[in-house]
């Protein structure tokens, strides 16, 4: 089942947190990373948020057709190009009509994912300046969230929601249970997310012009492509974090960098 974010007026967001892995799985028992992927729907228009891999094509659509038509998705927003991403990217398009949003940067990459000839026509490359992606009545806001961690990176906004989707950053590693459920306060997620942020985000100085960009945005949620989402008092703690956290290239040294013994 499928965690409702908002519902209002004909606009839904959805989030699905345990595709394809086992019941009651933690992410370290799990093969797989968890990972989540959305659904936002405006009227009788739909648009999937990082739709993932082939271990949760199955299930989400299916979970998705009690919801929303596929036969009516209008865009499949991919943050980047990694395999827990958009690897199911060759099914999709053929089970739908749906344009593909994605970096410039990664635009003659993803079609290694499908069958030659399958995304031809069907590419939307987005620049490094972002863009907004009509839904419905409404736009959803690609922001440029570059080498974070990828080098083409963006999340996607919903100002009617007031939810951004964040993608790697606000990562915490729990299992799909837990991704369910809201925090509102950022020090129990920390011990979840520290690790992976000081190696997967590149620098300080990335994180700095993010968190100076967001703050101008009306925010309610902060929902990551892993882990639980934020809420309330977590909101502007989490931005604040970042704002201050050394990471990547921050802490790189030569002992990284020698010859194996």
């Amino acid at each position: 089942m499928p965690v409702t974010l908002y519902d209002q007026d004909g606009h839904r967001c959805l989030m699905f947190t345990d595709l394809g892995h086992p019941p009651g799985a933690d992410s370290h028992a799990d093969e797989a990373v968890q990972s989540n992927q959305f659904l936002v729907v405006d009227g009788d228009t739909g648009a999937i948020i990082d739709p993932g891999g082939n271990l949760a094509y199955s299930e989400l659509y299916l979970a998705m057709t009690r919801h929303f038509p596929p036969h009516r998705l209008e865009a499949l927003l991919a943050s980047h190009a990694d395999p827990d991403i958009i690897a199911s990217l060759d099914r999709w398009t053929t089970s739908t009509q749906a344009k593909i949003y994605v970096s410039a940067v990664w635009e003659r990459f993803i079609p290694h994912f499908c069958k030659p000839g399958k995304t031809v026509g069907r590419i939307v490359p987005i620049p490094d300046s972002g863009m907004r992606i009509r839904i419905g009545r409404s736009d959803l806001i690609a922001l440029p969230a570059h080498f974070l961690h990828a080098e083409g990176n963006f999340q996607f906004y919903d100002p009617v929601s007031r939810i951004l989707f964040s993608g790697d950053l606000g990562v915490s590693l729990v299992g799909g249970q837990a991704a369910q459920k809201p925090v509102d306060n950022l020090a129990t997620l920390l011990p979840h997310m520290e690790r992976f942020h000081r190696r997967y985000m590149v620098s300080n100085k990335v994180l700095r012009l993010w968190a100076d960009m967001v703050s101008t945005l009306p925010i309610q949620m902060i929902v990551p492509q892993h882990g639980a989402p934020m809420v309330g008092p977590a909101v502007g703690q989490f931005i604040q974090w970042a704002r201050g956290l050394a990471c990547g290239v921050d802490l790189v040294d030569s002992t990284l960098y020698r010859v194996p013994a």
